[in-house]
């Protein structure tokens, strides 16, 4: 008599598929546009990857030489480090969806 097979779900959420998310939040001062993208960041953060991120937030006036290391063109901009692959998002992160999208937890449309 042959053992039944098992059936396991794969895991498609990502809060179980990487232990920590690492996003660096690259920005040029203290500017609105700035706070918003880290606040919405934040919110992001909080709604979809609750408990395995880290932001990491790099002022570009204060350290401009860090740009060159993620290839910065725009600020903000978001670089998700870890997971791999690296994915890059420019702009105030206000559009959920593309958040989604360009972080790679959702497929594009």
């Amino acid at each position: 008599m042959k053992p039944k097979p098992v059936a396991r779900r794969a895991s498609t959420s990502p809060r179980r598929s990487a232990k920590l998310w690492q996003l660096h939040l690259y920005v040029a001062g203290q500017t609105p546009k700035s706070q918003t993208a880290f606040s919405n960041l934040k919110k992001f953060c909080e709604s979809h990857l609750k408990g395995c991120y880290r932001i990491r937030v790099i002022d570009l006036v204060k350290q401009p030489q860090l740009a060159k290391g993620d290839q910065i063109l725009a600020t903000p901009t978001v670089v998700r480090k870890l997971p791999k692959p690296m994915r890059t998002i420019i702009g105030n992160l206000f559009d959920t969806d593309r958040v989604l999208v360009g972080l790679d937890l959702r497929p594009a449309l």
